[in-house]
C-alpha cells in the first residue's frame, strides 16, 4: 500500500489507501457512526457529474460488474456530494454513480459537505491519482493540472499523491509525445512502458512510425528499444564510410527514416547492396507493405 501523505485534513480525511481489486473509494478517518449519522439518500436526478474531473473514461465492463454488485449488496459505501445551486455535484465517486444509475436506482447514499471549487478540483484530481483510475496521458493532464491550478512544484504534487518526484517527472514527459502518439496511449493501445521508451526519438514523424509498431503489444518494449537504439546509432564500418560518399550517407538516413529501422548500405557509388533490419514478421510485414507503396 502507498501511504498517502500531505493532503491536510479537509483533503486526507476523506482518503485512505486504495485497494485495486476493491470496487469503492474507501473513506477513513471518520468515525463509523458519525458517517452513518451524516449519510443520507439523494435523488439520482439531483445529482450533476463534475466535468471537470481527470477521469474521462469509464470501463464499461467494469461499471456493468460494479451494477451487479449494487443490485446483490447496494452500495456499500456513501459518495461526495457537496450542495450548488439547489442541486449537488459529484466531489468523489462517480463511478459509483454511474453503475447505480446502470443498477435501476433511483436514490444513492451520499455524504453532503461544503467544498469550494479549488477543494474539488483538488480532491478529485488526487483521489484518481491516487488510486491509479486514470490512464498515463489523463495522469500526467492532471498532474500538470495540479501544478498549473494551485501553484505546486512537482515535488508538492508528489507528497500529495504518495509517488517519487522521479515518478511524477517521468508521467509529466509524456506530454512531450507527438499528439498522434499521445492519443494511442489514451486509446489504450500503445502501452505506458512503450511511450516511454519512444520519448528520445525527436522525429515526431519517426516517433509515430515506432508507435505504430508497437501497438497492441506487437512488439515488446525490449525490443522496441532495440530499434530506436539501432535507429540513432547505426553501425557501420570505419573503413566503409571513408570511402562512402555524402550522397550514400544521407541515401542511407533518408531509407532509416523511411523504414524506421536500421538500414545499412555495403558498397560505394558504383556498386553494393542495401541491408534493412526487422525483428519478427510484423515487422517484416509492415516493410513490405511500405515498398509495395513505393
Amino acid at each position: 500500500m502507498v501511504q498517502k501523505k500531505g493532503l491536510g485534513r479537509g483533503l486526507g480525511s476523506l482518503f485512505s489507501d486504495f485497494d485495486e481489486n476493491d470496487n469503492f473509494s474507501i473513506i477513513s478517518n471518520i468515525d463509523k457512526d458519525e458517517v452513518k449519522k451524516e449519510t443520507q439518500e439523494i435523488s439520482l436526478a439531483k445529482i450533476d457529474r463534475n466535468i471537470n474531473q481527470p477521469r474521462k473514461k469509464f470501463d464499461e465492463k467494469s461499471l456493468n460488474e460494479l451494477a451487479e454488485s449494487i443490485k446483490t449488496h447496494g452500495v456499500v459505501q456513501p459518495i461526495i456530494l457537496t450542495e450548488r445551486n439547489g442541486r449537488y455535484l459529484i466531489v468523489a465517486g462517480e463511478r459509483r454513480f454511474r453503475a447505480a444509475k446502470i443498477a435501476g436506482l433511483t436514490t444513492i447514499p451520499a455524504l453532503v459537505r461544503n467544498y469550494t471549487d479549488k477543494d474539488i478540483a483538488e480532491i478529485s484530481i488526487i483521489e484518481n491519482l491516487q488510486r491509479e483510475d486514470l490512464n498515463p496521458i489523463e495522469s500526467a493532464k492532471a498532474i500538470q493540472e495540479l501544478i498549473d491550478k494551485f501553484n505546486l512544484t512537482q515535488e508538492e504534487v508528489a507528497d500529495k499523491i504518495g509517488k517519487s518526484r522521479p515518478a511524477v517527472a517521468n508521467t509529466l514527459r509524456l506530454l512531450n509525445l507527438a499528439p498522434e502518439v499521445i492519443k494511442l496511449v489514451e486509446d489504450g493501445k500503445l502501452s505506458a512502458g512503450h511511450a516511454r521508451t519512444l520519448l528520445p526519438v525527436d522525429d515526431k514523424y519517426i516517433q509515430l512510425e515506432l508507435a505504430k509498431l508497437a501497438c497492441d503489444n506487437k512488439i515488446t518494449v525490449r525490443e522496441l528499444e532495440k530499434y530506436i537504439k539501432d535507429y540513432q546509432n547505426p553501425k557501420t564500418k570505419k573503413q566503409k564510410e571513408v570511402s562512402q560518399s555524402l550522397e550514400i550517407k544521407e541515401f542511407t538516413k533518408k531509407l532509416q527514416n523511411i523504414f524506421s529501422t536500421k538500414v545499412s548500405i555495403q558498397g560505394n557509388d558504383k556498386k553494393g547492396k542495401i541491408c534493412i533490419n526487422y525483428y519478427n514478421k510484423d515487422d517484416l510485414d509492415r516493410i513490405y507493405s511500405l515498398i509495395n507503396k513505393i
